[in-house]
């Protein structure tokens, strides 16, 4: 790991370690950007999948899904 000395606001510190329920400063900053970059690659993939589904790429899965579904019912 690399030392970094750095200002933070200590109000949203003390939040931040609410919320994460960390105990120390260190833990809190890996621990949120942990987080940050977690949820960011969740939000890239999902627009990856919207663009993929706006293409009509699902499509083709989908249909076999429910002639699969209607075939089970006896339709």
């Amino acid at each position: 790991m690399t030392a970094t000395n750095i200002e933070i606001d200590p109000g949203v510190l003390a939040e931040a370690m609410r919320l994460l329920g960390t105990t120390t400063k260190k833990e809190t900053v890996n621990t949120a950007l942990r987080e940050v970059v977690e949820r960011l690659k969740r939000l890239e993939a999902l627009e990856k999948m919207t663009a993929r589904a706006a293409r009509g790429e699902f499509d083709p899965a989908i249909r076999a899904y429910e002639a699969r579904k209607r075939a089970q019912r006896g339709e």
